[in-house]
């Protein structure tokens, strides 16, 4: 885990550790754009000043931190923490960061902090968080570990928090929607037997945003919008997002009428057609 440092996020070391030597030709003008982008020295301030916190205690410090407002229907349908079982948790991703820090604070709490995300493996850089990931690299010699993290996140006595998407929402016509989700938490569910716990959460990303991704998903080999989440997610500070939680689907609904592929998009829609969504 990274030591925590009052610049613990350095830009030039993120660099030299994905590219190596190749790093050094970076011009300065491009790292010094990417530390504004990711407001750098704001995020650095933050992590020192909550180094003494971590897991969900340091999500919970960000929720107060950006000022989020959370509104809540349907957490009724959250299981009990006591009931000896096992789930899988899984969201649309609208904003790709304020969104998975509100729902590991929300439950973090309801479980005692016994989960565990699936996360792009950049988010290891901040110390409060990384204990309760398991980091996602598509790329590089990690890609070939990716079969055996996930098992072993499955095999935990954690609870699951996934975004199937994998990248954060695009608004496509007018509409803001998820991307098709992966099938790896439903072949997973069915395989550890834990029942998957749909859910919804409001929000958006700005316009300028979804410019840039759609532009990028069409034109650019790499997703560039994902340069600018930590921006966006200074853009929602003080804001209220509502979060609809789902009623359990059982983990046998997921039988051979359907393929994985099949299923997960139909979870997908389960969570867009949740009570709240529906009455927007």
């Amino acid at each position: 885990m990274t030591d925590i440092t009052q610049n613990t996020i350095d830009i030039n070391n993120i660099l030299r550790s994905k590219m190596g030597s190749k790093s050094r030709f970076v011009p300065s003008f491009l790292t010094n754009w990417l530390k504004r982008l990711v407001h750098q020295d704001q995020v650095n301030a933050f992590l020192w000043d909550s180094r003494d916190k971590v897991g969900t205690e340091w999500l919970e410090e960000c929720v107060r931190y950006l000022d989020m407002t959370l509104e809540f229907e349907g957490i009724e349908n959250l299981p009990p923490k006591d009931d000896g079982r096992l789930y899988t948790f899984v969201s649309n991703h609208p904003l790709g960061g304020v969104d998975g820090v509100a729902l590991g604070a929300i439950i973090g709490r309801h479980y005692d902090s016994r989960f565990r995300y699936l996360v792009n493996d950049l988010l290891m850089n901040l110390p409060g968080l990384a204990p309760l990931c398991i980091p996602i690299n598509k790329t590089g010699k990690q890609s070939r570990d990716f079969p055996m993290m996930v098992r072993a996140g499955f095999e935990s006595d954690n609870h699951m928090v996934m975004f199937p998407a994998g990248i954060c929402s695009r608004r496509k016509n007018g509409v803001i929607r998820d991307l098709p989700w992966s099938k790896t938490f439903i072949s997973k569910s069915v395989e550890y037997k834990r029942d998957v716990v749909p859910i919804h959460f409001s929000g958006q990303n700005s316009d300028s945003f979804y410019r840039l991704a759609n532009f990028s998903d069409r034109f650019l080999p790499f997703n560039v919008a994902m340069l600018y989440l930590v921006d966006e997610m200074y853009k929602n500070v003080h804001k209220t997002f509502r979060i609809t939680f789902g009623k359990p689907i059982p983990w046998q609904t997921f039988d051979k009428s359907k393929s994985p592929v099949e299923w997960a998009q139909w979870v997908r829609e389960t969570v867009y057609n949740l009570p709240l969504w529906k009455n927007q």
